[in-house]
């Protein structure tokens, strides 16, 4: 499976939402904030599952491997946060902003 993400990212984040935690397995989730009409699936897009994670959110994944690779909102269908560690070449940026921190896990180094 390969995906092209085009165009700036707008910000980089990490989720602290306990729907991310759960996702990734992780304290977080860390995501490039891009335009959804530069993004696109060179091949294998037949293998990404989506699933409604609330009632505005969709989450993509890899239905072999299980890699998260993206999350979305119908309310804002002109961006999507697409996860940093899938990203070719690395992410060399900044990260921004982080949401949900009241749920931050208190293990997390300070």
């Amino acid at each position: 499976m390969a995906y092209r993400a085009e165009g700036p990212v707008k910000h980089a984040s990490h989720c602290y939402c306990t729907m991310c935690q759960k996702q990734h397995g992780a304290a977080a989730g860390s995501y490039a904030n891009v335009a959804s009409a530069g993004f696109a699936f060179e091949r294998g897009a037949d293998l990404v599952t989506e699933y409604a994670s609330s009632d505005h959110g969709r989450r993509g994944f890899c239905s072999v491997c299980g890699s998260n690779l993206y999350w979305r909102s119908t309310q804002a269908p002109d961006r999507i946060a697409v996860t940093l560690g899938t990203l070719e070449p690395e992410f060399d940026g900044p990260v921004e902003r982080e949401w949900h921190t009241e749920t931050k896990p208190r293990w997390l180094p300070a």
